[in-house]
């Protein structure tokens, strides 16, 4: 209990604003799994195409720059609270839409992915600009501790349950016994909870960007560093979110193995997480990324080399640990970097926040080109297979160039002046 009060102490002494901020993302993190894993295990099951989920990601992502891009001109107009709570509801609406839809045809696919990508991409713009606003480069390994704790817990309870309640209607004749009935009840479940999210958030005062002007086309040397380690985070990302459902849904089962794989592991991994966050330093960053990127690579590695359900089984539980601890790593680095280059070039955060975002997509748009290439050339089953292994193995190129931004940092001053809106926690954190 001692320790329970401590760890309150802690976050009571954040500012309101941040701790509003987590406590909308806690709630938005149970619609995060569904978002996440969900839509590629519903076009997986209605297409039986990996090449269609690899599209419909593809397109999310096309579509995902396309909204900075709006949301960086409505910023000027517009409260960047009522922007992120707009990002939410319309992700709920984006999955209702996609769920409602009949027959899933390339095209088809194609649009509900772009609907997806720009409902997301406002939801990101501004949950990325909040954070900044909300935090100092002291306090943002607790901030992501927490949120990634939060997520990682949500990452286990959610698909347990969805997984749980879409085999349950199979196989137990619930909503008739159709599969894609259930998957309509979550789309709508995952839309009030959008609700809520958006709610609580609207308690909060947070500022806008200071500067109008978000497009910029030259940069410190240091923001090139960023935009290469965006790049090879974007590398990873479809596959992230999209392998665990396509692994599965082949090699294993159906959705209630989905979500139940999904689970296990996750709370162990969720009060490791925590840990970090509470005591890691700056300077621990890089070690927490490589980490990160070291378990990635073993479990896609595993999968290679097994291609079988214990391959995916281990895969799966790596990725339970890897992804959070990447984010984790990887997104106080951003931050702090967005904190340096726009005082020194006096610029608005969120240019750099909009530029970043096309870093991701480039890796991202190179993925997927990879795993659909290797599907032309080959098979589905063997873009699964080798594609994964290519892209942990140049994923381990993040951990110099992470080391040689920090190392450019430090000639840099600290960037802890709107602590005053952030407000601190404790200077181990």
């Amino acid at each position: 209990m001692n320790t329970l009060r401590r760890e309150l102490q802690v976050f009571l002494r954040c500012s309101r604003s941040m701790r509003i901020l987590l406590f909308s993302n806690m709630i938005y993190a149970l619609a995060l799994p569904v978002i996440e894993i969900f839509i590629a295990a519903y076009v997986m099951r209605n297409s039986h195409e990996v090449s269609k989920v690899v599209t419909f990601q593809l397109s999310l992502y096309i579509a995902t720059p396309m909204a900075f891009l709006v949301n960086g001109i409505l910023l000027g107009r517009v409260a960047v609270k009522r922007l992120y709570a707009a990002g939410m509801l319309f992700s709920g609406v984006a999955m209702i839409g996609l769920m409602r839809s009949g027959a899933l045809t390339m095209m088809g696919i194609a649009l509900s992915g772009l609907a997806m990508g720009l409902a997301t991409g406002l939801f990101w713009a501004n949950r990325g600009f909040l954070a900044l606003a909300s935090t100092d480069d002291g306090n943002r390994n607790y901030y992501y501790g927490i949120e990634t704790f939060c997520g990682t817990l949500a990452a286990v309870v959610v698909p347990a349950l969805v997984g749980w309640f879409i085999a349950g209607t199979v196989r137990f004749g619930w909503l008739r016994g159709v599969a894609n009935n259930a998957y309509r009840v979550v789309a709508v479940s995952v839309f009030g909870l959008t609700l809520v999210s958006a709610g609580i958030l609207q308690f909060g005062t947070f500022r806008n960007p200071a500067h109008p002007r978000f497009i910029f086309f030259k940069f410190q040397p240091v923001w090139y560093r960023m935009l290469e380690l965006s790049l090879l985070k974007g590398l990873a990302q479809g596959y992230l979110i999209t392998a665990p459902a396509m692994l599965i849904m082949l090699l294993v089962g159906k959705e209630g193995t989905l979500g139940a794989t999904q689970s296990i592991g996750g709370v162990a991994s969720a009060c490791v997480l925590y840990g970090i966050g509470r005591a890691a330093a700056p300077r621990h960053r890089v070690a927490v990324l490589s980490l990160g990127v070291l378990v990635f690579f073993a479990g896609a590695a595993a999968s290679a080399v097994l291609f079988n359900e214990a391959g995916v089984l281990i895969f799966v539980l790596c990725l339970v640990l890897s992804k959070p601890m990447l984010d984790l790593g990887y997104n106080p680095i951003e931050l702090h970097v967005v904190d340096a280059v726009s005082r020194m070039e006096n610029r608005s955060e969120y240019g750099y926040l909009f530029n970043h975002e096309f870093g991701l997509f480039v890796g991202r748009f190179l993925g997927c080109v990879l795993f659909l290439a290797i599907a032309s050339w080959g098979s589905g089953i063997a873009a699964l297979r080798y594609a994964m292994p290519v892209i942990a193995l140049l994923q381990l190129i993040s951990i110099p160039v992470a080391k040689r931004i920090l190392r450019e940092l430090k000639g840099m001053p600290l960037t802890g002046a709107r602590s005053a809106a952030a407000g601190t926690v404790v200077s181990r954190v």
